[in-house]
């Protein structure tokens, strides 16, 4: 009768396991995924839009990995 596939739960993480987006890994990952693209869309000759944001976007990725590198593993 107490079968654990019939009973309604809440999703709970296993202790100690934070959420993808409050883990520094992932998250490092994905500010040096928009330092690249700023780098790329720095140096592209074809789209002046891409050029005009690029440090916008290199900004934000350093700012993010600055705020990311101080959480947990």
């Amino acid at each position: 009768m107490n079968d654990p596939v019939l009973t309604l739960q809440s999703p709970t993480l296993p202790p100690g396991r934070r959420p993808f987006f409050l883990r520094r890994g992932p998250m490092e990952a994905v500010a040096v995924t928009i330092i690249a693209l700023g780098f790329l869309m720095l140096f592209q000759p074809f789209a002046l839009v891409l050029y005009t944001y690029s440090l916008v976007t290199l900004l934000v990725g350093t700012f993010m990995f600055m705020i990311v590198s101080k959480f947990p593993e």
